[in-house]
């Protein structure tokens, strides 16, 4: 059965290979270098494939009731090979999608931040933000100064999952973030100016994170971008002061 007969029609190579070219370019009119695009495109396949993986995973688990314990065998062990597979596959391309961004090294031997890297880490970070509180008017270049030192201590394969991290850590804490943004945040009593700045700017979601789970190299980065260390002091004094109780 050919695809005019109706029948299930699976995308070719040359086709996604298309899909894939036409996408570039059309982001490169828009000004979007194709490196830049090549690495989007990369993670989108790659999250792709690991979301299938996830999904023939859980079929593996359970094979349809009433066909007997041997075609029930039969099934988890098919099941599981195609899952093993896929997930090989799903690895590999993630692999792929970063290793083009593996840090480069800076003159002072520092980790550097790619461009997507740091706008994929804006498009995370402002959401989470807004779900707390209102956005302010932190300095936009202070802004990725800080964006740039919390990414510097992950490596690129954390980068690429980083949006997840930061949405697991908003649920995980959310009351309390509620009432830290609340007290300390936009339309609190707090000016943005001074200790507390940092709770007036999205990026304050992304730097407790990394002082909640790995305080040392933040501390690092931070000084050797020269950042207020007010800042953190007032965004560690904040979240302490949140805590219920």
């Amino acid at each position: 059965m050919n695809a005019h007969d109706g029948g299930r029609q699976q995308l070719d190579a040359a086709s996604v290979l298309n899909a894939r070219t036409t996408l570039v370019q059309l982001l490169a009119r828009a000004g979007v270098y194709s490196g830049d695009a090549e690495e989007l495109i990369g993670l989108i396949e790659a999250g792709a494939l690991s979301l299938a993986h996830q999904e023939v995973d859980g079929l593996a688990r359970d094979a349809p009731s009433g066909k007997g314990e041997l075609y029930g065998s039969g099934w988890l062990d098919g099941a599981r090979a195609a899952a093993d597979g896929l997930g090989g596959i799903a690895e590999h391309a993630l692999r792929q999608a970063v290793a083009a961004g593996v840090p480069e090294r800076s003159a002072d031997d520092r980790p550097r931040v790619g461009r997507m890297e740091l706008e994929r880490a804006k498009v995370a970070v402002l959401p989470l933000y807004l779900s707390f509180t209102d956005v302010s008017d932190l300095d936009p270049e202070a802004t990725d100064q800080v964006l740039k030192a919390v990414l510097a201590t992950l490596t690129s394969r954390q980068r690429a999952g980083y949006p997840g991290r930061l949405t697991e850590f908003a649920a995980l804490h959310r009351a309390r973030l509620e009432r830290l943004f609340g007290e300390f945040g936009p339309g609190s009593a707090i000016a943005i100016h001074g200790r507390y700045s940092l709770v007036h700017s999205p990026t304050s979601l992304a730097v407790l994170e990394r002082l909640l789970g790995d305080p040392a190299p933040l501390r690092e980065e931070w000084d050797a971008a020269e950042l207020p260390p007010a800042w953190l002091d007032g965004l560690t004094t904040a979240w302490e002061r949140s805590e219920a109780g």
